[in-house]
């Protein structure tokens, strides 16, 4: 009987880079769920957006020792969702691996910027309400360390026209594939289904489906609250439809 020949990481194969509260969470679940993929020992390695790793020659045995050997068909990916909104990770990802495929996930930035702000009120981190932690996002995120600039970047976040643009300036467009959150919510198995195809797996027959990070919301967004932060969105919906060819209608008021 013969042993399958397993081999040491040496890159990954794809990421899962964003964006944070667009139903990353799930998709890591579906994707760690498929027999030919491994997502590693934890679900957000934070190894492109750590500048400590790159404050001198670069260790990538630091990230690689989160994935175990592989057999020759398994593929391995990373799952954080703030690598699309760190500005360097981008290149550090591309001087890492230039062939690497990324996956991005995008939701309505109304609703995202609702839930993330949600999502640090439930976890004790956030003291404003929803409009004073817009009004003064500016003004806290400025000059801030990355960590708290992510966390507190509750509209900058969901500029995703001009995320995608430095992506597309060193990855090719066939190496990065872009989900509407609507979609993968609604249209499940198919989004899933394309999703593999574009890392060239087969489909898994089946699929439990399971909700993931799912936070209790506090209160529903007003309507004074929706218009004026769909306002500071408006022209980068229209910049994104633009960019990847999409209808926005339903991000729209």
């Amino acid at each position: 009987m013969f042993r399958t020949r397993r081999r040491k990481i040496e890159q990954l194969d794809f990421i899962l880079a964003g964006a944070q509260k667009s139903g990353t969470t799930a998709l890591h679940y579906f994707l760690a769920t498929h027999p030919k993929i491994t997502m590693g020992d934890q679900q957000e390695m934070h190894f492109f957006d750590d500048d400590a790793m790159f404050a001198g020659p670069v260790d990538y045995e630091q990230l690689h020792k989160h994935y175990p050997q592989l057999a020759p068909s398994i593929i391995a990916g990373d799952c954080t969702p703030s690598y699309i909104y760190y500005e360097p990770a981008a290149e550090r990802i591309w001087q890492y691996n230039p062939k690497i495929k990324l996956i991005v996930l995008l939701r309505n930035p109304v609703e995202r910027a609702f839930a993330h702000w949600n999502m640090q009120r439930f976890k004790g981190r956030e003291p404003l309400d929803f409009f004073d932690a817009v009004r003064e996002e500016q003004t806290r995120i400025a000059g801030a360390p990355p960590a708290e600039v992510r966390r507190f970047a509750y509209v900058d976040r969901g500029f995703y026209a001009r995320q995608l643009e430095r992506l597309f300036r060193l990855f090719p467009r066939e190496q990065v594939k872009v989900v509407k959150f609507e979609d993968f919510k609604d249209k499940q198995r198919e989004t899933l289904v394309s999703i593999f195809s574009f890392l060239g797996l087969e489909p898994m027959r089946s699929v439990r489906s399971k909700d993931r990070n799912v936070v209790p919301y506090e209160r529903t967004m007003n309507w004074e609250e929706r218009i004026c932060v769909y306002n500071l969105f408006a022209e980068d919906i229209a910049k994104l439809e633009q960019l990847l060819g999409w209808d926005c209608l339903d991000w729209k008021l």
